[in-house]
């Protein structure tokens, strides 16, 4: 099917969440646990290595960073970086190589943590600093329950980025209340960055699992309307493409019956995760 590269518009899109509030998922660690301190967030926020997982494969698209775990008992906050990424790498467009490391999810753990306890935010880490289109996601207790997930299309360089989505969809989710203290222990995280923005012609022309799409559509009030599901969506709801693309417009705002001649109309832009 006929399709073209987005080059420009994809990486001015607007910040969205990326996941359904109640998840199908079956997996149960154990939490982690916390009994933290230290006026500068010294880096004792648990990631457990036990508890590091993928998104995907190691080399391909839906691979992305997860711990679990307050706390980082290597000491990722100042100073930290002793915690050698551990997730995997791919390529991104123009052969960059890109690695997506549990650090990443650990710093989000201390930027958290930080703010809850009002210490001094996390030094810089050691991961790179290049500019990504990124998302966070929280899921908390043993049947990772989705508990926050906010992040931006625009590229952005990571240090930053991940500081300012951490808290975002911790605290901003409008699905959820903020996290607490309290909840620390039953977190997960996960990191994603997103790359291989494509607009297609044909709203079906994306493979669940392994992309993530963007839908653009005109609401019944004849306003546009935009949202997104990251990769992993659909596959653990269970979701074919059409019924994907129908709770993306219900999540998007429309209400009205959805036929196939009005998914015909939708703008859709697919993309991969690492």
């Amino acid at each position: 099917m006929g399709r073209k590269r987005c080059v420009g518009d994809c990486s001015k899109m607007a910040a969205g969440c990326c996941g359904v509030k109640k998840q199908k998922l079956s997996s149960s660690p154990p939490s982690g646990s916390g009994g933290l301190g230290g006026p500068h967030c010294s880096g004792e926020s648990q990631c457990r290595g036990a508890e590091l997982g993928l998104g995907g494969s190691g080399s391909g698209p839906g691979v992305n960073s997860r711990v679990n775990g307050l706390a980082c008992g290597n000491s990722l906050s100042p100073g930290c970086g002793t915690l050698s990424p551990v997730c995997g790498s791919s390529l991104s467009p123009g052969s960059r190589k890109m690695v997506v490391s549990a650090e990443m999810c650990c710093f989000c753990f201390d930027v958290l943590y930080c703010h809850l306890y009002g210490y001094q935010p996390p030094r810089t880490p050691r991961f790179t600093n290049d500019p990504y289109p990124l998302f966070v996601t929280w899921k908390i207790g043993r049947d990772k329950r989705l508990r926050g997930c906010i992040g931006t299309f625009s590229a952005m360089n990571l240090h930053s980025g991940l500081r300012e989505y951490t808290l975002t969809s911790a605290l901003k989710d409008s699905r959820f209340p903020p996290m607490t203290r309290d909840e620390l222990p039953r977190l997960f995280c996960s990191v994603s960055l997103l790359t291989n923005f494509e607009d297609v012609c044909d709203y079906l022309d994306w493979e669940v699992g392994v992309h993530g799409i963007r839908i653009e559509f005109i609401n019944e009030k004849g306003s546009k309307r935009t949202a997104t599901y990251l990769p992993e969506v659909a596959k653990e709801q269970g979701w074919d493409h059409i019924q994907t693309i129908d709770s993306l417009l219900r999540k998007g705002g429309y209400k009205a019956a959805i036929s196939n001649d009005f998914r015909k109309t939708i703008k859709l832009t697919r993309y991969v995760q690492h």
